[in-house]
């Protein structure tokens, strides 16, 4: 028996679609409903909207299409829309907060402060007496030097415990940074010669370079740009070193000044055997010893810590044999084998002129003679009678005249 919807001549034989392929109970579980509607990821055009110039009869569906019916001729995005927008603004901010965090970068410590300029003080000795020459094993051997290790074996670590906002692997750095400062401004070749500057500079923070150049440039002794208080340089027109293995000592000591500095502290004396700039003049037996007391005040940061690089905040330096009355701070000119002191004082200092005064024009000392090997050749000192003074002819005896004090030694030497 037919039923409403069927062809008139019955249903065609081998032809697809009969019940026993579209089941209406297959479908009896998907409702049709607004939902189901709503969620559909194409939507077909209404008959208003074919009328116009779309080319196609249905458009996709994406989530800043209102879904809702509120969103459908009132313009208002429905819940899909307002989903994305959401997603895409936390997108954005999430964005936009680790581009602030990673240009502000909250994990490297603040600095310290401000980088200091230097304040060095260059100290020059005036010998006592003729400056001793000989071999430089010879020298080193009768020197206060004759212990002391060569080269940066004579620069030791001191034990090391951590500071209360310094770990022991900071203190460390810190501590092998300073050696190598001491190392490449006392001990290289090339820098002693006055040839190359470069392996001190690059270990000096950004902030002291440009009066670091200007020490190298023009050097004076203002107490801010003296080269020798940067580094240990000979004037090439004076001296240079006859034996490269250098004796060393001395200490090296850290402390914490505030939870962002640490301080390394240095004090060492460097002896230098050293002879004219052209050559020994008599063999090699012409060679004499320089010696160099250098105390350094090293600063560090974290940052500092991190980079391999200190900051000099202070230098005090006394260097000799050398004469007082030569400026140091270009290059120290060591008086060599046979020279004696021609001059005890230093140069006279205008306080009228003008421009930066050489502040440690004052300053010059004689060095001690037991930090100097004795002098082979020199006789050995009459001996001073004792007693009461001789009668003259007249029978008168004379009074013994009043001597002023001779200026105070300095050592260098330990």
């Amino acid at each position: 028996m037919a039923v409403p919807g069927d062809p008139p001549n019955g249903t065609p034989e081998d032809i697809g679609g009969g019940d026993d392929e579209l089941r209406p109970d297959e479908y009896r579980s998907v409702v049709f409903d607004e939902d189901f509607v709503r969620a559909a990821r194409l939507q077909e055009f209404s008959a208003q909207e074919r009328m116009g110039e779309h080319a196609r009869a249905v458009r996709s569906r994406s989530i800043w299409s209102g879904g809702g019916s509120a969103g459908r001729g009132t313009g208002t995005p429905g819940r899909g829309a307002r989903q994305g927008m959401l997603l895409v603004l936390l997108i954005a901010s999430a964005f936009a907060v680790a581009v602030y965090l990673g240009l502000r970068n909250p994990y490297v410590a603040p600095a310290g402060g401000d980088t200091e300029p230097l304040s060095s003080t260059v100290v020059p000795l005036t010998p006592s007496s003729a400056v001793p020459g000989g071999k430089p094993a010879d020298l080193y051997a009768q020197s206060p030097a004759a212990d002391y290790r060569t080269g940066a074996a004579g620069i030791t670590l001191p034990a090391v415990r951590r500071t209360p906002h310094f770990t022991e692997s900071q203190i460390v750095a810190a501590l092998s940074i300073a050696k190598d400062y001491l190392v490449q401004s006392s001990l290289d070749p090339d820098v002693l010669s006055g040839s190359a500057s470069r392996p001190v500079r690059v270990l000096l923070d950004p902030g002291q370079l440009a009066q670091f150049d200007e020490s190298m440039a023009s050097p004076s002794g203002d107490g801010r740009h003296a080269a020798t208080g940067w580094l240990v340089r000979f004037d090439p027109q004076t001296a240079a070193l006859a034996d490269t293995r250098v004796r060393v000592n001395g200490t090296l000591a850290f402390e914490e000044i505030s939870p962002e500095v640490l301080v390394v502290t240095t004090d060492h004396t460097f002896v230098y055997a050293v002879w004219g700039a052209a050559g020994p003049p008599t063999g090699p037996d012409g060679a004499s010893l320089f010696t160099v007391r250098r105390e350094l005040r090293l600063r560090f940061d974290h940052e500092d810590l991190t980079t391999r690089r200190a900051e000099l905040a202070s230098s005090y330096v006394m260097a000799g044999p050398q004469d007082c009355a030569a400026d140091p701070a270009p290059g120290f000119r060591p008086l060599l084998a046979g020279a004696g002191p021609t001059t005890v004082g230093p140069p006279a200092s205008d306080p009228y002129a003008s421009g930066h005064p050489r502040r440690t024009a004052g300053l010059c000392g004689v060095m001690d003679p037991a930090a100097t090997p004795p002098d082979p050749s020199a006789p050995p000192a009459p001996a001073q009678p004792s007693g009461t003074a001789q009668p003259d002819q007249a029978g008168r005896v004379p009074l013994a005249q009043p001597q002023a004090p001779p200026p105070a030694s300095v050592s260098p030497l330990r």
